[in-house]
This record gives structure tokens, sequence and C-alpha cells, in this order.
């Protein structure tokens, strides 16, 4: 075809593979520049660039065929029904079902071996096994999974896994060899492979034989107490009913108060199982690609989940609305900003200092080999018997940086606050570019008061207790972390937009920007999250605990703060964030939040000179 364009032509291919790899004509295939994910049979790959590398091509190949073969090789019951309640078990189950999906299509499809494998590279990237140095720090879900491999495929694991690998490798032989090399026997029975791998994790010790997850997940009803028929009793009211707002707002101060006595048991659970992750809604237990993968080394006291993720969107901020509009909403944020540009300047040129002095160049003279020192040429000229003198420059301790930010769009940020947001990222953004340190700027709110289509998608399935989270998400790509400030400052004039600011699940809305920079190759990633309050969604809080979003949020935060190479850091503004994160500031005016940034992000980067 004349208008045929290269990435459609690999996206048909990619599709029609899949499709007939998982005999299922109804899978869907799109590129995703963001996490590939395949939910259910929606699968995103990663977009190649426009030259399409062989090498890029193979893993999109990789993650759609793996996506294929779960599809066409998993049952989910059968899963669930033998997998563990231990999340770090769970985990390990998990990841050994995959490799035993992926062998299948490896061992049928000559190609599909190659495009797993590059898949495999670009997952590991990501996964602490591959910067794992003692055996504490290796994750044994991956471990495990990549000895099974071995033993399925007869494929060595990737090299930058074999230093991670090679620590546990001896221990896991010793405790479960016999389990490993019987495996491959139970290769095409899923449910005989389930009991060998559920042996296996009793000989590593992972399990103790209580392997039933709890079906009803005891703690969850706990914390959702309230009587089912009430809350059905609360749906049958107009979704605006100031009742129902007030019935939210009782249990969420019933739930502080309760929170008061259980608020250590919070904070020191380590984040749950991530087959609860919002991303999940009962098909993702093996998603193809899961950054920093040690979410399941923890134990899951609070299921989080959400109803549907069908309606959600990670949207760019230029497909919001048209350009004229753009620029529009752009010239009155500019406005905005005229009174405050002194002050704003100011700040920025302080944190510019700041940054600049810490990648200062430095050099070390009179070498004999490096750089010609043209200062010194003179001395050959007097003294002809003087050698040229060379000099070399210094390592800086400065490391390759991004930084993204993280603002809260929902309704009680309109008005003031969110002026003062856009405005201070905005300059931030101007001002980390200028010294070399990426900004991506981000935004979470929801698509529509009270629900949107999953709660008319929950109403007409008959109101099942204990939806989980039950509104449309929206995330919003204001700046990509690559994209220079000149042509993403339109884009942040859209938090100017009447009707833009919706709820806002926080927790959610913190994992997906954790996510995309942990997908990152800099060295050193920071989070900033600037927030106004704590989570709130009338629709899901209606049907579940009064604290179910915030809960989720205190683990995701835990999680990232104990487990995660991601700096975190939150601005509360007229709310006391304090509570949720453990580097945090509250402001009450929003006039202080650029003076606030510019001193939480220099306080970062100075302990890291330290």
């Amino acid at each position: 075809m004349a208008d045929s364009n290269p990435l459609d032509d690999l996206k048909a291919a990619l599709s029609g593979a899949a499709r007939a790899m998982a005999a299922d004509p109804e899978v869907e295939l799109a590129f995703t520049a963001d996490i590939p994910i395949s939910n259910g049979r929606h699968i995103k790959v990663p977009m190649p660039s426009r030259a399409l590398p062989p090498d890029q091509v193979a893993e999109a190949r990789g993650f759609a065929d793996a996506a294929a073969l779960m599809l066409r090789h998993h049952d989910d019951a059968v899963h669930a029904s033998a997998q563990p309640a231990d999340a770090i078990a769970r985990s390990a189950f998990d990841a050994v079902e995959k490799a035993r999906v992926e062998a299948l299509g490896a061992r049928y499809y000559a190609g599909v071996r190659g495009n797993l494998a590059e898949a495999l590279d670009m997952r590991l990237k990501s996964d602490p096994i591959s910067k794992a140095r003692n055996r504490d720090e290796v994750p044994l879900a991956s471990a495990i999974a990549l000895m099974v491999r071995e033993r399925l495929t007869g494929e060595v694991a990737p090299e930058r896994a074999q230093t991670g690998l090679d620590l546990v490798r001896d221990w896991i032989e010793e405790k479960g060899g016999a389990d490993l090399d019987a495996l491959e026997m139970l290769l095409d029975d899923q449910r005989g492979f389930a009991e060998l791998t559920t042996r296996l994790l009793e000989d590593l010790e992972l399990i103790d034989g209580d392997l039933q997850p709890d079906d009803g997940d005891e703690g969850g009803d706990e914390d959702e107490g309230e009587d089912p028929d009430e809350n059905d009793d609360t749906d049958d009211q107009e979704e605006g009913d100031a009742g129902a707002e007030s019935q939210v707002d009782a249990r969420a101060e019933e739930s502080d108060e309760a929170g008061e006595e259980g608020e250590g048991d919070s904070l020191d659970d380590e984040f749950g199982d991530m087959d609860g992750d919002p991303m999940d809604d009962g098909e993702e237990g093996m998603l193809p690609v899961r950054p920093n993968r040690p979410f399941s080394d923890l134990t899951p006291q609070f299921s989080y989940s959400a109803f549907t993720t069908q309606f959600d969107e990670e949207i760019a901020a230029t497909e919001l609305c048209d350009e004229e509009e753009l620029t529009r909403l752009r010239a009155y944020l500019d406005q905005q900003l005229v009174h405050l540009q002194g002050a704003v300047t100011k700040l920025a040129n302080r944190l510019q200092r700041r940054l600049m002095a810490q990648q200062l160049r430095s050099w070390d003279f009179d070498q004999e080999e490096g750089t010609l020192d043209a200062a010194r040429l003179s001395r050959v000229i007097v003294n002809p018997a003087h050698s040229l003198s060379y000099k070399i420059e210094r390592d800086t301790e400065f490391r390759d940086t991004v930084v993204t930010l993280l603002i809260d769009n929902s309704g009680s940020m309109r008005g003031r606050p969110i002026s003062i947001a856009a405005i201070s990222a905005d300059i931030m953004a101007r001002t980390l570019e200028r010294v070399g340190v990426k900004t991506e700027i981000l935004g979470f709110t929801t698509r529509a008061w009270k629900g949107g289509q999953s709660r008319e998608q929950w109403l007409a399935e008959g109101r099942p207790a204990h939806p989980g989270r039950l509104n449309d998400l929206r995330h919003i790509v204001y700046k990509q972390a690559d994209e220079p400030w000149r042509r993403a400052r339109k884009s942040l004039g859209l938090m100017m937009r009447e009707g833009l600011l919706k709820e806002n699940i926080d927790g959610e809305a913190l994992l997906w920007a954790h996510n995309r920079l942990m997908a990152r190759s800099e060295e050193r990633r920071v989070l900033m999250v600037i927030s106004d309050g704590a989570p709130v969604d009338d629709s899901t809080l209606s049907v579940n605990s009064g604290s179910y979003l915030e809960k989720h949020l205190r683990q995701v935060i835990a999680w990232i703060e104990t487990r995660s190479p991601v700096e975190l850091c939150a601005i509360g503004i007229g709310h006391d964030v304090t509570r949720y994160y453990e580097r945090a500031v509250t402001i009450m005016d929003a006039e202080q939040l650029g003076g606030t940034m510019v001193e939480q992000l220099a306080g970062l980067f100075d302990e890291a000179s330290k």
C-alpha cells in the first residue's frame, strides 16, 4: 500500500500473530510508550522507534507473544485455586507459571523463543536481581523463575542476572533441585505443574502447608465492616444525594478514629500482594513486565483492587483539548504568572545556583596525557626544554537524574492552588532543564464525578459486594521526561481548563508515576507529589470502608519509601501530608508552593552531595 506506515504494518502483524497464537479473534493489540501491560484480551506492547531496530521489534514481539501464550495456555481458575496465601510464595508461584507458559511457546515456535528472550532481558533491566550484590537483595521470585526457565527450555539466564542468581543458586538447588528436575514432565498439565510448584515452594520453606489464599480477604472484611445492605440503600438514591455524601464523611470519621489504634500496624504493614494492583482486575497476575518486581515481597494484610480498569485512561494533555484552546489556556496561565515573575525567578535562580555548584568542572593539571593545557603553552615557548602539559577533568558526584512532579488534579485544587501548581511546575521544568536534569510533569484525577462508567457497569451487574475502586481513572501526561520544555509549555495550560478537576485516587497515581520512573535509565530518580488532601472518591468510599483509599495510599508510600530506589517527597497544600510521607512538608498558602518546591529539591540534591 502506498500510504503504508511501517509501525502500522508491524502492529497488524503482531495483532494477527497474537490472535493466532492465542486462538482468539477478539485479541486487541496496541503500542505504548509507557509500561507494557496485558489486561485480558487487551495487550499493550513497547513501541519501537520509526526505524524499527531489530532488537526493539523483537522486544515488542516478545511482549505480544508472552501475552498471547498466557491467553492460550493459562487458566485463571486453576491458577487461583492453587495459589499460596503468603505474598512472597504467591509471587514466586506466579513467576513460575509465567515461565511454564513461555516455555510452551519457546518449545513449539522457534521464532517465539528469541522474542521471549528479548522481552525477558528488557524486564531484567528493572529487576533488582540485576543489581543484587548480596543474598538479601535477590528477589526469590525472579531467581526461582529463571532457574525454572533453565530447566524447561535449556536456556541459561541472561548475563545481567547471572551475578544475582549465583548468590542463591546453590541454596535453591540444594533445597528444591529434585522438584525443579521434575517440572518438565508436567509442562502441559497446569494443575499438576501447580501442585509440583507448591511442593517446590514448601521445600524452599516459603510456605508451610496452608496454601489457599484468604477467599474473603478477612482483613479487608474488618475494614469493610459496614452492612452491604446499607450501601445498597444508599446507592438507590441519586448519585448526587447529599445523604450519600454525609454517609461517606461519617465513615471516614469512624475509620480515622479506628485508624488511630491500628495506625502502627498499617504503617508497619509492608506493601500488599500486587495481585491486588490497581491495574489488575483479575486477569493480570501474570503481567508481562512489572518494574521493580519485589512489590511481591510483602504481606497481603489489605487487598486493594479495582472493579474494572476498562474505562481508565492515560492520556497526553494535547489529546484532551484542541490546539486553539490550549493556546488560550496557556495565555491565561501566563497572565497569572506576571505578578509572580520576580519572586519565582529568584527562587529558580537559587535552585540553579545550588545545582550548578555541584556540577562545576574541576581539573587535574600537569598530567602526562589528557586534554592539552593551552594556558601552560607559554612555558614551552619560554623554555623549549619544558614538555607539553595536559589536564584531565575530574569526575563529578552529580549523578544522572530525572525528576517527576505528580500534581493532584482534584476538584479541591480548583482556583489559586492549581494555578500556583502549574506555574511552579513550569518554572521547575525550565530551571532543571538548564542544569541537565530531566523533568516529567504528570497529573491525576478521574474521568467523572461519582463513578462514571465503572459505577454504571457495577450497577448493571447487580452491585456485587466489595467492588473495590469504582471510578474511571484519568492520568494525564503534561510533559514527558525527554520532551523539551518549549514543546510542553502549552500543555501545562490544560490545568486551567474548567471541568478537568474531579476526584483524586492518590495510591494508584503514585504507582503509575513510580512505574514510569522505574522504566527510566537515569541513575537517580526523584518523585515529588503535590496534593491538597487525602484521597477521596465518593463512588468508591460509598461501597467500601471509609479508609479504603487512604489505606492503599499508605501501603504504596510505605513500599516506595522502604523498598524502591525512587526518592519520594511530598508537599501538602493546606493538608498535613507528614502523616503519610516520611519526607514531606505542609504549606498553608498556595503562594508558598514555588519556594517550597525549590527547597525540597535543593535539599534532596544537597543530601546527595554530602
